[in-house]
């Protein structure tokens, strides 16, 4: 009869091609929404690089005509960087909160022709504006003078070294290892609330 197999029925081929098409859309969805997702991830990221300077930028602003020896003046300059009016998240750019915009009061140490900063430990601040104004009236290169105001995003507690804060990405399965820059805007001391 047949020299071959017979040719399938309609039917049958239909059956046979039936689970093809979900396979095809399911390898082509992984790789689409991969790339979306990796795609969101990338803008993300690019993103709180460039909010973090202007969060510096912020926070050193309001920091200059802050009162440095009120914590809760201080307090809110943290707040009011990262454009809110609580403790939290800077929008979008979770991990960063308030509690990452670290603010140092810096003199200016004079050494034969050259100037370098250095940061006032918290127990050698001036009491308060009025006296850090004596201070510097006296010696502008004084070791208890406020000339600069420095404000950097860094982890909490890294001290001097400043540890970048780790990026945290939306979806766990587009990972980004890498830590987000060390912001930091350096600006002349003003009324410091004053």
């Amino acid at each position: 009869m047949w020299a071959t197999n017979p040719p399938l029925p309609r039917l049958a081929r239909r059956r046979k091609q039936q689970g093809v098409a979900a396979v095809e859309f399911s390898l082509i969805a992984i790789l689409y929404f991969t790339l979306f997702f990796g795609i969101i991830e990338v803008a993300r990221a690019m993103y709180i690089c460039n909010t973090l300077q202007e969060v510096t930028r912020r926070a050193a602003a309001f920091a200059t005509n802050t009162d440095f020896s009120n914590d809760d003046a201080v307090q809110d300059v943290r707040e009011r960087a990262i454009f809110r009016t609580s403790p939290g998240f800077l929008l979008f750019a979770e991990p960063v909160t308030d509690e990452h915009i670290n603010i140092d009061y810096m003199r200016l140490r004079q050494s034969g022709g050259t100037l370098t900063m250095e940061r006032i430990p918290e127990s050698s601040l001036p009491a308060d504006p009025a006296e850090n104004h004596v201070n510097c009236t006296r010696n502008r290169y004084g070791d208890n003078c406020i000339r600069l105001v420095r404000v950097r995003v860094c982890q909490e507690g890294s001290g001097e070294s400043c540890t970048p804060v780790p990026y945290r990405t939306l979806v766990s399965f587009v990972p980004l290892p890498f830590g987000l820059p060390r912001s930091v805007t350096i600006v002349n001391a003003e009324t410091l609330g004053l």
